[in-house]
């Protein structure tokens, strides 16, 4: 084997809201809020239950919000959570799986639709901040494949160094795009159903399952 392949270090990129962050509940709060300005209509439990099993797609289509809205939607969203962001907590078993990853040498970073303000502060205020080597946050609702790209670029790396784990439907569909492996994991918004429907290229249900699958790609 050439020596450069063993020295590759994988690259593994991180979701933040339901993949490190546990925000879902925060998240509902803020939207029900938002309903009446936006147009759409408030999230009951039993309403959470049945969006779980949508695509990031079907959602929007479902909630009949105006596509031109979202943009806003999203600025509104995240200035909101600014004032909840201490009171978040890491999703249960992240952290021991991030510092395992971390000390096995690969390398961490993070794309998200939250502002790079409130997931630096959730980092800091949990202790994670040393862990990741970038964050980049964009707001496009379907361009994650236009940030993976930006950061393949930017960081010159090439898509079979890359892996990439996220919760919803939308982080599968841009990977697949952007020619990288995607790790899908059913602790955050979307259910295991819809995630496998996607076929993402491994499915977990603990972070505890991480390194042995990266280890595996």
């Amino acid at each position: 084997m050439h020596l450069g392949t063993i020295m590759t270090q994988k690259v593994i990129i991180f979701d933040f809201d339901g993949t490190i962050a546990d925000t879902l509940d925060a998240l509902v709060s803020i939207a029900n809020r938002l309903a009446v300005e936006f147009g759409y209509i408030q999230i009951t439990p039993e309403e959470l239950s049945l969006l779980r099993n949508l695509t990031s797609r079907e959602i929007i289509k479902y909630s009949g919000i105006s596509v031109f809205k979202i943009p806003f939607l999203v600025k509104k969203v995240k200035s909101e959570l600014k004032n909840k962001v201490h009171e978040f907590k890491p999703i249960l078993g992240i952290q021991e799986a991030l510092i395992e990853l971390q000390n096995e040498g690969y390398r961490l970073g993070i794309i998200t639709s939250n502002s790079q303000e409130n997931v630096t502060q959730f980092l800091t205020d949990n202790t994670l901040d040393s862990l990741f080597e970038f964050i980049y946050s964009g707001v496009t609702i379907f361009g994650k494949t236009t940030i993976i790209n930006n950061v393949l670029r930017q960081k010159q790396l090439k898509p079979q160094e890359v892996i990439y784990v996220g919760d919803e439907t939308r982080d599968i569909e841009a990977s697949k795009k952007a020619n990288i492996k995607v790790i899908a994991v059913t602790w955050g918004f979307n259910s295991p159903e819809v995630l496998t429907k996607q076929k993402p290229d491994f499915l977990i249900h603990k972070p505890s399952e991480l390194l042995a699958v990266i280890k595996n790609c």
